[in-house]
């Protein structure tokens, strides 16, 4: 008993000199000593696991995560054909330029984009490309989930490998956890290279348990991409839950925008693969211009000297000068977000923002309502979606960019998992993504401040709790 007293006093003692030391903000700095606190020992192990800075804290710093910098510094430029593109918007030229910088990508002009405004629309395009294959098929996604779509996707790629098209193909080790070894295996003995994404091995636990592969992206023949927020799963085309239907957004891409899309699969697949390096002419065949849209694809993940995606969010809101509109299922804003946000309000913009009202996480549902009230207070326009589940990760800003992608509102897209958006620098996309985010709106229920303010203790309470976990959201 004194020997683990004993222990528990220096783990603590430990936990609490590192926190002070290496948390980069005093709000997350008090929920993790909270934490460590309150909860003997399961708090220390919360911490390890989920709330160490590895960018800052070079001892945490595993060799997974050293391997994918050297890759950068080693292979980024390789075979690139850089088409410059010389914006006369402001906003453009800050907004690109910052994310060149912070995610390694530039803007691509002439491609060809198509907005995919649901999970039937998007995958009856998917399936349509896909048919059209003659070299090769990446697919990555954080949710492979058996059922009808996964059925009609094994028999499309098995059709394709018989005529001799490679077939590779990265999941989340975590995100599809109920993917069987049966299921993989069908796969497996068709011809398709299959392989899970940081899977959990002894050594490896404390990265590969917290640092998740969210992405979700497709690449055929090194011409046509697709990525957004939707997985391979019948929740998208179906209802299966009390949720109803996933309703999300992607986008359908055709032009040099490709080249960057697919050198963030390539990567991912190194390193899961361990095996192919495929920065070689038959799968980057070179810039082809295909329409007249500039898109820049944005990366983010623990491996970035950068927290590339929430960058990318600040930038926009602080560069809005009409309005920002914000479609996110885990709207759970950072203090760096949330004081955006708070001037863009107080500086006149038009911010409205568009949430679920039903959520596959409680805690994540209530520690984002925890905002609500001071967000309806600055006069942000909060909307909640009374039926299915919304899913979409989009923004759009007045009327001229608007992002698809995979990225999250909350602490754990910003800083913990491997993500991509499609950053689409075009008029006409932005106001097709703005009309259709009104007529979500329209069908969604208004928040009043006045109303809100009312709520009960019990959740506000429950609120509460909610975000003092949030750091591990």
């Amino acid at each position: 008993m004194i020997i683990a007293i004993s222990a528990y006093g220096i783990l603590t003692f430990l936990a609490i000199i590192h926190i002070i030391l290496y948390s980069s903000r005093p709000t997350k700095s008090l929920s993790w000593l909270l934490i460590v606190l309150i909860f003997p020992f399961l708090g220390i192990l919360f911490y390890v696991i989920f709330g160490i800075n590895r960018r800052r804290f070079k001892f945490f710093k595993l060799k997974e995560t050293v391997k994918r910098k050297l890759y950068n510094k080693k292979y980024r430029d390789e075979l690139i054909q850089e088409q410059k593109i010389e914006f006369k918007n402001r906003k453009y030229i800050r907004l690109s330029t910052l994310l060149k910088n912070s995610s390694g990508f530039v803007t691509q002009p002439s491609n060809q984009v198509k907005i995919l405004h649901s999970g039937k629309e998007t995958f009856k395009v998917i399936f349509e490309e896909l048919k059209k294959a003659e070299k090769f098929i990446h697919l990555q996604y954080y949710i492979f989930e058996e059922g009808e779509l996964f059925n009609k996707l094994y028999d499309l790629l098995k059709e394709k490998i018989e005529n001799n098209v490679e077939v590779r193909i990265l999941y989340d080790a975590i995100g599809s956890y109920s993917l069987r070894k049966k299921a993989k295996k069908k796969f497996i003995d068709i011809g398709a290279k299959v392989y899970p994404i940081m899977p959990l091995h002894f050594g490896s636990f404390l990265f590969t348990l917290n640092y998740r592969n969210h992405r979700k992206i497709i690449i055929i023949d090194g011409e046509v991409g697709f990525t957004g927020g939707v997985n391979i799963s019948d929740k998208y085309i179906k209802s299966h839950s009390e949720l109803g239907i996933w309703d999300d957004t992607h986008v359908y891409l055709k032009g040099p925008a490709v080249d960057s899309l697919h050198r963030v699969f390539i990567k991912d697949y190194y390193f899961a693969s361990n095996q192919e390096l495929l920065l070689k002419e038959k799968y980057l065949p070179g810039i082809k211009q295909q329409g007249t849209t500039p898109v820049q694809i944005v990366a983010g993940g623990p491996d970035t000297d950068h927290p590339s995606i929430m960058q990318q969010y600040i930038k926009m809101i602080n560069l809005a000068e009409e309005y920002i509109y914000i479609s996110n299922p885990y709207f759970i804003p950072n203090s760096a977000m949330l004081e955006a946000l708070r001037i863009a309000a107080l500086s006149g913009v038009n911010i409205k923002l568009l949430v679920p009202k039903k959520s596959d996480s409680w805690l994540a549902k209530h520690s984002m309502l925890s905002f609500f009230e001071e967000l309806l207070f600055l006069g942000i326009e909060i909307y909640q979606q009374r039926n299915d589940f919304l899913h979409s990760k989009v923004i759009v800003m007045d009327g001229e960019i608007a992002s698809v992608g995979s990225g999250n509102f909350d602490h754990r897209s910003f800083e913990h998992n491997f993500e991509t958006n499609a950053l689409i620098y075009d008029p006409k996309i932005a106001e097709e993504i703005c009309e259709d985010f009104i007529r979500d709106c329209e069908d969604s229920e208004l928040l009043k401040y006045d109303t809100y303010i009312n709520r009960s203790l019990q959740r506000k309470l429950s609120e509460g709790i909610a975000r003092f976990f949030s750091p591990l959201l």
